[in-house]
């Protein structure tokens, strides 16, 4: 797939500084950019998801009790 984006002069000197900086291409640092947000957004959708279920019941469990539930098992 091809993507085109529209940068003013100042963010595509940034750009290429910022490439030329870690010894990568625009191409890859736009792509690791995405694919960062993305997972970024996935991860506080889960966190999210997690902390709605610990307020509806937060019960927790010391290690010990977990090992000797695993080890009835």
């Amino acid at each position: 797939m091809s993507v085109s984006v529209r940068l003013n002069k100042e963010e595509e000197k940034l750009l290429k500084q910022y490439a030329d900086l870690h010894g990568i291409s625009v191409s890859e640092v736009i792509r690791e950019a995405i694919f960062d947000k993305i997972e970024d957004e996935f991860d506080m959708s889960v966190a999210e998801k997690a902390l709605h279920e610990y307020r509806k019941n937060s019960k927790t469990y010391t290690l010990e009790e977990v090992i000797q539930v695993t080890k009835k098992k």
